[in-house]
């Protein structure tokens, strides 16, 4: 599939950028100027101005092969919000050759096994998931893209439930940006998410390398200098000029 894509430009390594669900390629519009070569980003499928098709991972992987060659990116860096994230660890494993994969905080669903949300009672888990789960239900109802039959896939995808176990098997450089901070939720909420992100810090894989940020799931738009320097100086360490 032909995704809808802009080459933002520069020169030197090529980046390819891969927004977060719900998003589109105009969310790196802030960063992208900030890192230090070429970038492109695209709508994913069934996003912005991409055609719709159905989520399968592999053809999704498949639509960004051939935007790389159609854009000459050779072997690009990959960064991916969110959503992305998962993504470019995928990537990672599809091209074990990839000189460096960023994931900025994509990692694991806020609405994940009840055993990824350590020193919560399991009653208070239950009931504070059956809230958050409500709260994403009243969203996804204002979304339009992607159509609903991707969210639908989406949301009970493995890959998106729990990427650690992705991430742990790539082989290329590897970098998690792992938001430290909370999104506006309810306050009854706030202990939920503190436990869920003490889960993922205990369960990350020691094959990958973590920058926590002072920030919340919405960094990219947040901090993009400082997300971009984080980027840049983690591919500097890595890819021969």
């Amino acid at each position: 599939m032909k995704l809808a894509a802009t080459d933002f430009g520069g020169e030197g390594t090529p980046h390819l950028l891969l927004h977060g669900l719900g998003g589109a390629r105009s969310n790196w519009e802030a960063l992208a100027p900030h890192l230090n070569g070429r970038a492109v980003a695209v709508d994913l499928r069934g996003h912005g101005e991409s055609p719709d098709g159905e989520w399968d991972w592999e053809a999704v992987l498949d639509d960004l092969d051939e935007t790389v060659v159609h854009f000459g990116l050779g072997e690009p860096v990959v960064v991916g919000h969110s959503l992305g994230g998962v993504l470019a660890g995928l990537w990672a494993l599809r091209h074990p050759a990839c000189p460096a994969a960023i994931s900025l905080d994509g990692h694991r669903s806020a609405t994940t096994h009840p055993e990824n949300y350590p020193g919560l009672a399991a009653e208070e888990v239950t009931r504070s998931l059956a809230a958050l789960n409500a709260l994403f239900d009243a969203q996804l109802e204002t979304i339009t893209r992607p159509p609903r039959r991707i969210l639908d896939v989406l949301r009970t995808s493995p890959e998106l439930l729990d990427a650690l176990p992705v991430f742990a098997r790539v082989t290329a450089p590897f970098l998690l940006v792992f938001a430290a901070r909370d999104l506006p939720v309810p306050p009854e909420l706030l202990p939920l998410s503190e436990a869920h992100r003490a889960g993922v810090r205990r369960d990350l894989p020691p094959n990958i390398e973590v920058h926590e940020i002072d920030a919340t799931h919405g960094l990219v738009g947040e901090r993009p200098a400082e997300v971009a320097a984080i980027v840049n100086q983690f591919v500097s360490n890595r890819v021969k000029a």
